[in-house]
């Protein structure tokens, strides 16, 4: 069962060194985020593409790009849109040179004007699973965090309704959904609820952290309230075999889970 577990890499750490220290430990999908060094976008010279590559190949882990969510992929505004498209690009770009398996999709969030921004990351998305269409690169698009009743801003999607609206419009065998676990437990209908409406079929990879149901915090499972004897127990019924990324805590915390959420695949 080793094969199932992978984890979301600190920003400070190296991409070679993730590499190694997951396959020593069994984590053999790594998400890692190319904004600050060490691994920033224009770090990775053909040399260091070249180097990543290989260590992959040789250690057998597969490696995914995943942007910002503070990049907003629901922007209109212009000249703000022109970037945000410049930043999705460049992150595919490095995702296709880097031989990575995919890439995280982010819907952004809004302030109120909802319809304008889901057209906006709708038609964004539509842009990158073409791109996704014509490589060997998957999105992974991920459900995200209810943010407090009166914020200003609120991420785009954040339940079963405006999920749905991103797998309705968007039907691709390379357009995958990112299952978040822990932000599925911040609304009413649950991760079960998201599971009853979505299945497993789609899932390209299931995201693990830990929660209160009140607000979005990556604890350790077992310090949230997030039943994950029930969650593995209804993916295994519902034929799920693809795998788990791991985002939070330290090292040491993620070998102790994954070793106890091996037990219960």
């Amino acid at each position: 069962m080793s094969g199932r577990f992978g984890y979301n890499m600190d920003r400070n750490t190296p991409l070679e060194e993730g590499i190694v220290w997951g396959a020593e430990n069994e984590l053999r999908y790594i998400d890692f985020q190319a904004d600050m060094p060490p691994n920033n976008l224009t770090s990775f010279d053909n040399a260091r593409v070249k180097r990543i590559r290989d260590l992959c190949e040789k250690h057998a882990v597969q490696i995914g790009v995943h942007p910002s969510s503070a990049i907003n992929n629901a922007e209109y505004v212009p000249i703000l849109s022109e970037a945000v498209d410049d930043y999705v690009n460049a992150n595919f770009d490095l995702a296709v040179r880097l031989g990575c398996g995919w890439i995280v999709g982010h819907g952004g969030y809004h302030f109120g004007d909802i319809d304008s921004r889901r057209d906006a990351v709708l038609e964004r998305m539509k842009r990158l699973v073409h791109r996704a269409e014509k490589t060997d690169v998957a999105i992974y698009f991920e459900n995200h965090n209810l943010e407090p009743e009166h914020a200003e801003i609120h991420y785009l999607p954040h339940n079963i309704e405006e999920t749905q609206w991103f797998f309705d419009a968007i039907q691709s065998d390379h357009f995958k959904w990112a299952f978040n676990v822990a932000h599925g437990h911040l609304v009413p209908e649950g991760w079960g609820g998201f599971l009853d409406t979505f299945g497993v079929d789609n899932i390209g990879q299931v995201r693990i952290n830990d929660n209160n149901g009140d607000y979005e915090i990556h604890l350790v499972p077992g310090e949230g309230t997030i039943d994950f004897d029930a969650l593995f127990k209804r993916l295994n019924a519902m034929g799920y075999e693809g795998w788990f990324s791991l985002g939070f805590g330290n090292a040491a915390d993620k070998i102790r889970i994954k070793n106890e959420f091996e037990k219960k695949l």
